[in-house]
């Protein structure tokens, strides 16, 4: 009996947090809503499930603490990697999405949020030359009474620690991320990550009928969408021009 309120209450604050989009970690708001006073993370300004006071951690480069987390550990990370490190951080922190994707078992974690291909490569080229000492951003660290994090073992390089932009994906944040077989049904922490996650949803709430065939239809819609939305980018880009 105990053990049936204890799955039950799961599924009810797992389905809560969907609802409303926000997860249960330290820095989240129980509700999202507009933060135009953020400095960083802004792509989630209109709809924010971190407060504006908390990006300004993430404001100046180079980062050098995010909570109790130091991101030095092996020296500053170079900007371009830093710019990669803050946009995970940004979707974890702020993004009302991020819920979608809840850990069955940690309502303040995500498990499987699938990140495109190509921004696993690109992240991945961006940091290889950078030092790391823990392969896995949440465990592997040593936590000191004061809750800051050291290293275990010595720094290395990006590129030593992982294999490539998949292997990094898929093992710096645990089971958080997996890297998509889809070129479009998948987030690369940017504006069109709201057509994919529009199909994404609609893919999901039709999982009950596993066909392949629909799972075709909405890789396919959602191609025809993202073309448009580029399209119409181009021509902004020149009217401003």
């Amino acid at each position: 009996m105990l053990r049936f309120a204890i799955t039950l209450l799961a599924l009810i604050t797992s389905s809560t947090c969907r609802k409303y989009g926000c997860l249960e970690g330290d820095t989240q708001k129980l509700k999202p809503g507009p933060e135009p006073k953020m400095q960083e993370c802004t792509l989630y300004s209109k709809f924010s499930c971190c407060y504006a006071d908390f990006t300004a951690q993430l404001a100046h480069s180079p980062v050098i603490k995010v909570s109790d987390s130091y991101w030095n550990r092996c020296g500053q990370l170079s900007k371009s990697c830093e710019d990669f490190t803050k946009k995970i951080e940004c979707f974890y922190r702020c993004s009302p999405d991020a819920a979608y994707w809840i850990h069955p078992n940690d309502t303040a974690a995500i498990q499987a949020v699938p990140l495109c291909q190509s921004f696993c490569d690109d992240w991945y080229e961006a940091c290889k030359d950078d030092s790391i000492c823990v392969r896995n951003w949440l465990t592997d660290w040593e936590w000191d009474k004061n809750g800051e994090n050291h290293c275990k073992n010595k720094c290395i390089p990006y590129r030593e620690m992982y294999a490539n932009g998949t292997d990094m994906c898929q093992s710096m944040w645990g089971e958080s991320f997996k890297v998509s077989e889809s070129s479009c049904l998948c987030l690369q922490m940017n504006k069109k990550d709201s057509i994919a996650i529009k199909y994404l949803l609609s893919k999901s709430s039709e999982e009950s009928s596993s066909s392949s065939s629909s799972s075709s239809s909405e890789e396919h819609a959602c191609q025809n969408k993202l073309l448009k939305f580029e399209k119409l980018k181009q021509k902004e880009g020149e009217r401003t021009r």
